[in-house]
């Protein structure tokens, strides 16, 4: 226990510690002295500009990437302009903020991403001094220039700059400004020796901080904490302000005893501190100042950088990387000398069990007397997680786990949670991955950040194991970390498509939610067109497969894969985009070798596009539906002479296709047009358009029984179908003597029961009677009975012997026929018999 509470130094009530995170892994051979240097926060990568004013083009800076370990990640000569400063996104994207105004972005690994310019003006005044600052809005950027303008974005990614108001009395840069973000709006916070101005977007007010001595002296540097809530002011007579960031609250004004301006000044402060403090670091010196009015000093070897966090302040020189933080109060509560809280009890009784000594009994029992175990096991892991020891963290979760066995009612769950993070936390904090974050940085900046963190880093075993480890769904987890590396995969030159190809299929398989479109999209981009067909093939959904494809200008294939997929939209949507992209013959040879896609054409073109599909019959040579298309765009035509133009040209048609039988119909209906129209012209019989049996009903209705007598040689009518035509016609006309005319003219090649049947249809039964005796014997029956002639269908079927047609006569008898039915009953009897 003493041994953890060596480094720990007390700060009024409150105790620092220094931690070392990492020795170095780089090698630098001047230190960090005349270089840029910029780390991101939340254990972020660290970016190095060697010697940014050389401007030499023989000898150009060198721009270096590492890892929060010091790992390199990536190096490259700056051949752009003067460099101002260096920042970090929040996505760990650096920033290169010029001379000129320009700003150059590049990820981790070195890669130029995008540039934008801070405005027109910024080039011919150059920018003195430059901040990157994280707000609700994202990373921002601010500036000042050689006019003494203060300019702003809040968004890089929706970048709209603001040019703040003038300074009164301000030439060139100020003394010390910061940026405050403050109820969702941005400002500049800057001083003019011991004047204090805010630039907001419409005004440049002047401000007094509360409470600050007037022997203080011109304000020389200040900072901001990590949430910018509050506010540090130095002096140049040494005097150390601290506050609320609005200004109306004082939290104390410590005397450094120190003139120069420190290098750095960094807020160190944790969630629910108590003693917040301020780190000032000069040469030779790194003195934290408290509220307390105390102070500690730590003696400075070396040229560091000091970057802010969340819970404290990390300090990075050339050699090692070290954690300044306040000590959380449950760790003191355990570790301090002589501490009687739970969880130091509980710490001592498992280190008593662990020797077999008797104590451990006592010190359970002096708990549980006071009825805090519960808490005892609580506030052992609670500080395991503020431990970056892992020896410490072993002993208090175990210390807490023996705890847990004398507890009934203790949820588990804190423990369980505890016990995991940890684990992750721990393996991200190996050297080698470079990720020296806190378990309060990692509550804040949240498991799915952290995995996007180390995918982005390209760390995707680990990332995959942490995700199988804490059971993240397959969609969030595994999943997302495969579809970036199969990204990433497909980026590399060294390889060629088929290796990639199934070094892809058997990684990511048939995991859920890993489009090998989004894949061979990424492919296609990187200018890697066969690899990207390739990896198409394992994509399942034809629906993502086809855009890709069209994309890549590969028609053909992605037609047939419409085509395969049996989707007929899918289908309609590629020849769509072929008949908008081709020639049209090109597009129609196409479709050729396509028959599924070709017929769905031919159908969309009948509803849609007729004089397309002809075009269509007209490059496949097919005469046969060219012609059947012809016939239908007759019906079309309203003038005649168009429409037998029309027609012939079907016939000229039907004769290539050597379709004898539609060439000589479509000559009849082309006669029967000509017909139609010579009797409308000469009797106005409106006959045009009609089918050939309509025209003789016209005719026959019209009483123009010649003009129908020549319809019907002409066009060879059967004779049966002409004599239904005309005893219809004139039964429906009442002309009975006209009928039996007819009847007489010749043998009716409809028999006469259909004279019966029409006469009885028409209600004439007298008419009826005359045809009866004319039909013949197997129809007989049926005419008395069509006539209700019971006794005559009774006689004819007793004289046929038929004794189907008897029961026939029998079901149409009713009682009142008694005779009758027993005259048919003895006729059936005696035919039984035989």
């Amino acid at each position: 226990m003493a041994f953890i509470t060596a480094n720990w130094n007390p700060l009024g009530e409150a105790f620092y510690r220094k931690t070392e995170l990492y020795e170095m892994c780089w090698n630098l051979k001047d230190g960090l002295g005349d270089s840029l240097v910029a780390a991101a926060p939340y254990g972020g990568p660290i970016a190095l500009l060697r010697e940014p004013h050389r401007r030499s083009p023989s000898s150009r800076p060198q721009l270096e990437m590492y890892s929060a370990s010091g790992v390199s990640v990536a190096s490259f000569v700056w051949k752009s302009g003067p460099v101002v400063h260096l920042g970090w996104t929040v996505s760990d994207e650096l920033l290169c903020v010029q001379e000129d105004g320009s700003v150059l972005i590049y990820d981790l690994f070195g890669s130029f991403k995008r540039h934008f310019n801070m405005g027109l003006e910024v080039v011919q005044s150059q920018v003195l001094e430059a901040k990157v600052f994280h707000s609700p809005y994202g990373t921002g950027i601010a500036i000042v220039t050689g006019s003494s303008r203060f300019t702003l974005a809040t968004n890089i990614d929706d970048l709209k700059l603001r040019r703040l108001p003038e300074v009164p009395g301000l030439q060139g840069k100020p003394s010390s400004w910061v940026v405050l973000s403050q109820d969702r709006q941005t400002k500049v916070l800057l001083s003019i020796g011991p004047e204090l101005f805010i630039l907001d977007n419409t005004a440049c007010t002047a401000v007094v901080p509360l409470g600050l001595s007037p022997q203080a002296g011109s304000i020389i540097q200040m900072c901001v904490s990590f949430s910018y809530k509050y506010l540090a002011l130095f002096t140049d007579t040494g005097h150390l302000w601290t506050g609320s960031s609005h200004l109306q609250d004082k939290l104390s004004e410590v005397d450094t005893k120190k003139s120069t301006p420190p290098k750095q000044m960094v807020w160190c402060r944790r969630p629910r501190s108590q003693q917040p403090s301020v780190v000032l670091m000069w040469d030779r010196l790194l003195l934290v100042a408290g509220i307390c009015q105390d102070t500690i000093q730590f003696p400075v070897e070396d040229q560091c950088v000091l970057v802010g966090e969340l819970d404290g302040v990390r300090i990075i020189s050339s050699t090692n990387q070290e954690l300044l933080q306040e000590v959380p109060m449950v760790c003191q509560d355990i570790f301090k000398i002589a501490s009687m809280a739970p969880g130091a009890l509980l710490l001592e009784a498992h280190r008593e069990y662990e020797k077999s000594s008797q104590k451990a009994d006592e010190y359970l029992r002096e708990i549980k007397e006071q009825s805090m175990l519960g808490e005892a096991v609580r506030q052992c892991v609670e500080a395991a997680g503020h431990e970056y020891d892992s020896n410490t963290q072993k002993s208090l979760l175990r210390a807490a786990s023996f705890g847990k066995c004398f507890l009934t009612d203790f949820s588990p769950d804190l423990f369980v949670s505890t016990c995991r993070e940890l684990r992750v936390l721990n393996a991200v904090r190996e050297s080698d991955v470079g990720l020296p974050l806190t378990h309060t940085q990692f509550k804040q900046l949240t498991l799915q950040v952290l995995i996007d963190r180390l995918v982005y880093r390209q760390f995707y075993p680990l990332a995959i194991e942490i995700c199988r480890y804490l059971k993240i769904p397959d969609f969030q987890g595994v999943s997302r970390v495969l579809k970036h590396w199969a990204s990433c995969k497909v980026q590399q030159k060294d390889l060629s498509d088929d290796a990639i190809a199934r070094a892809v299929c058997v990684k990511v398989g048939d995991s859920p939610g890993v489009s090998y479109s989004h894949i061979a999209a990424k492919a296609y981009d990187c200018g890697r067109t066969e690899l990207a067909i390739k990896l198409l093939d394992f994509e399942a959904r034809s629906g993502e497969q086809v855009p890709l494809l069209l994309k890549m200008k590969r028609s053909q294939l992605a037609l047939s894969k419409a085509v395969e997929s049996g989707d007929t939209d899918l289908v309609y949507t590629v020849v769509t985009y072929l008949k908008n992209e081709m020639n049209r013959g090109d597009f129609f040879m196409t479709l050729r070798n396509q028959p599924v896609a070709l017929s769905l054409y031919r159908q969309f073109c009948k509803l849609q596009e007729q004089d397309t599909l002809k075009d269509l019959y007209n490059q496949d040579d097919d005469h046969q539906e060219l012609a059947n298309y012809y016939v239908t765009a007759s019906y079309r035509e309203k003038r005649l002479d168009s429409r037998l133009s029309v027609l012939q040209s079907a016939v000229d048609e039907y004769n290539k296709a050597k379709n004898e039988f539609s060439a000589k119909a479509t000559e009849e209906e082309m006669r029967l047009l000509r017909f139609q129209r010579k009797l409308d012209d000469e009797k106005g019989a409106g006959l045009l358009g009609l089918s050939l049996q309509a025209t003789m009903e016209a005719l026959l209705a019209s009483g123009l029984n010649k003009q129908a007598e020549q319809l019907y040689r002409d066009f060879r009518v059967p004779d049966k179908r002409y004599w239904w035509l005309k005893l219809k016609s004139l039964a429906e006309k009442e002309e009975w003597e006209e009928l039996e005319k007819f009847s007489k003219s010749k043998k009716s090649p409809i028999g006469y029961l259909a004279f019966v049947e029409v006469c009885m249809k028409s209600n004439n039964k007298s008419e009826a009677k005359k045809y009866v005796s004319k039909v013949t014997p197997e129809q007989k029956v049926k005419a008395h009975l069509a006539i209700s002639d019971l006794e005559g269908a009774a006689e004819a079927a007793i004289e046929r012997k038929n004794e189907s047609e008897m029961g026939a006569v029998l079901s149409r008898c009713s009682s009142s026929d008694r005779l009758l039915i027993d005259r048919l009953n003895r006729a059936r009897t005696s035919l039984a018999k035989k």
